[in-house]
């Protein structure tokens, strides 16, 4: 269930995108009503498999190429806590704290689903480490996608049992788990059978991710509207290109949602109103002329990877699952991310094209044979000063790393087990890769901002409309106008942090009303 008016976040029922980023952020979680009977439910099953000795993978068997090991009752314990720890072998990075806190709450709701059969305490820990924000370390290097994020879960895991280490409010570091569990006031867990294989399979690692970046890009594709808004006034380009009778021949939904978001941006503006009956050009050029039809581009396919997100936040992908109706355990593939993978491989790609048209938009704005008379790299003394020069050069650097990054992860598969793992999905590599091409996009538009900003300046007297101008002030309240050449780096990161906080939509949106 969605946040209530508390702010809460309910886990165990219908969980809304959004929510796992609120979440994230440091909203509280907790279990819906009328969860925790369903959790006990499917622990009584495999409880009841257990004292009929009952062969259940991963209960009383070994696991993936092991599984036909056959255990006895006194190793279940054993085996869980050794299962964890020797799956906790991720390397590099450290997800961000906003994505273990999703990470937890995902681990959360999907053992709420009554389908794993844990205990509730089991369950319950991941609610206690969200509520105290005590995070386990969980590097992002190291799942293949199936069994799920193998690697990265477990390293969750290890946190929630006081193993390995976790971050804590006002320290820098980390710090042992089992010390931080004690000062919150929990203590270890004690795994029993079933249970650490239930916390460390399924698709957890990279939907998270998924899910925080398909939320950063929906915002970045409204700002990017803005940054459009403001090149194609400064560069005295037209919106007649944009006009819905035209838009509306070719009915992508996306498309006509960017076009109608331009048209609102350009309304009211002095600059386009002082040359829209007189000289212009015969055509803009496609980075100006189609910029709704690259940004809707964008939209589309992160609509679809918000619908394939959407379905995984509803989905079990433990293994095996309990079935508490029938009181059976079955073995099956839903930990496979290839869904969640071609999700993100698709956004990766999307976000690209965005970035990419705003990088030509940024060159058109600097280059004065395609400016309509802006000066050289939009400053004075041309020669003397640089202004804006490299800015493009970063912009481009960007956009060309991004292309990489967009190679599809899905294509690729490595046999991992002894052959028993023979097809897996690189989702945690996919959703990584969507991440890192978010994050370049945001900063490639928010140049493109940046110099826009000063390119509208540079049309005065006259003004861009009150869209631009709320864009323009709320640069301004953050970086001065370029007289001459001064350090730029602080102006590319204040730059940078309007567009990837919101903080410049939110000042658009407050003067002209919510964008599509």
């Amino acid at each position: 269930m969605s946040a209530d008016g508390r702010g809460v976040v309910e886990l165990g029922g219908s969980l809304r995108l959004e929510d796992v980023v609120a979440v994230a952020e440091g909203a509280r979680a907790e279990f819906a009503p009328g969860v925790e009977e369903v959790i006990a439910a499917s622990r009584r099953v495999v409880e009841d498999a257990l004292s009929s000795g009952e062969v259940v993978y991963g209960v009383t068997t070994g696991f993936g190429s092991l599984a036909d090991v056959r255990l006895s009752p006194e190793h279940a314990s054993a085996l869980q806590h050794g299962l964890v720890r020797s799956h906790a072998v991720a390397v590099g990075p450290e997800l961000s704290r906003a994505e273990v806190r999703a990470m937890l709450a995902l681990r959360a709701h999907v053992l709420a689903l009554g389908c794993s059969g844990v205990r509730v305490e089991v369950a319950r820990r991941f609610l206690e480490l969200l509520e105290h924000d005590v995070l386990p370390v969980v590097p992002e290097q190291g799942s293949l996608g199936a069994s799920g994020d193998l690697a990265p879960l477990a390293h969750l895991a290890l946190g929630a049992t006081g193993e390995g280490r976790v971050r804590v409010p006002g320290r820098p570091e980390p710090v042992p788990a089992g010390a931080a569990l004690e000062l919150a006031g929990l203590a270890p867990l004690t795994l029993e059978a079933k249970e650490g294989l239930a916390l460390i399979n399924g698709t957890q690692g990279m939907t998270a991710i998924g899910v925080l970046a398909s939320s950063r890009a929906r915002r970045l594709v409204k700002t990017a509207d803005v940054a459009a808004s403001l090149t194609i006034e400064a560069i005295l380009g037209t919106d007649r290109a944009f006009d819905a009778r035209v838009v509306g021949l070719r009915p992508h939904p996306g498309q006509q949602a960017s076009a109608r978001n331009l048209v609102r941006l350009l309304s009211g503006s002095e600059i386009l109103a002082s040359h829209r009956d007189g000289y212009h050009i015969v055509q803009d050029a496609y980075s100006i002329r189609c910029a709704p039809q690259v940004h809707g581009a964008t939209r589309d396919v992160l609509a679809n990877t918000e619908r394939t997100l959407e379905i995984e936040l509803a989905s079990v992908s433990d293994n095996p699952i309990v079935l508490t109706g029938d009181g059976e355990i079955l073995s099956c593939g839903n930990f496979h991310g290839q869904p969640v993978s071609h999700a993100c491989d698709s956004l990766a790609a999307a976000v690209v094209g965005l970035a990419s048209i705003s990088e030509r938009r940024l060159y058109r704005l600097l280059d004065p044979k395609t400016s309509n008379g802006l000066p050289p790299f939009l400053v004075g003394e041309a020669g003397v000063n640089s202004g804006f020069m490299v800015c493009q050069y970063t912009a481009a650097s960007l956009v060309s790393e991004s292309k990489s990054l967009a190679h599809p992860a899905a294509v690729d598969s490595i046999t991992s087990s002894a052959g028993q793992e023979d097809h897996v999905s690189m989702g945690m590599i996919a959703a990584r890769h969507a991440r890192a091409c978010v994050t370049n996009a945001e900063a490639v538009v928010a140049l493109e901002l940046l110099a826009a900003a000063q390119a509208v300046e540079l049309r005065a007297p006259l003004t861009a409309g009150p869209g631009g101008r709320a864009a323009l002030r709320a640069m301004r309240k953050r970086v001065a106008h370029l007289a001459q050449d001064r350090e730029l780096k602080p102006d590319v990161d204040a730059a940078i942090e309007l567009v990837s906080s919101g903080e410049l939509l939110a000042a658009v949106e407050e003067e002209i009303g919510a964008l599509e």
